[in-house]
């Protein structure tokens, strides 16, 4: 009876498996400072190739400097459940 069990729930493991997978890369590439520094640099060189306005400049630089600074605080309370 496991056996059974073990073939008909194999494909619905295998979908949860790569779920969490893909969760995971996610995960990491929008938690990913040095990504997040990348986007920075990239902007800050578009705007001064005049490829953006500098407002469309302001909003976005905002947005990754508010990702930042979210990665920082939550690396910071999980020190502190640490400890």
């Amino acid at each position: 009876m496991f056996l059974i069990d073990s073939i008909l729930l194999a494909p619905l493991k295998g979908v949860v498996w790569l779920g969490e997978k893909l969760n995971e890369t996610v995960d990491k590439e929008l938690n990913d400072t040095g990504r997040i520094k990348e986007e920075l640099m990239r902007l800050q060189l578009q705007f001064e190739l005049d490829e953006i306005s500098e407002a469309e400049y302001t909003k976005k630089e905002s947005e990754l400097l508010d990702r930042l600074d979210a990665i920082a605080n939550a690396e910071e309370n999980a020190k502190e459940m640490e400890m």
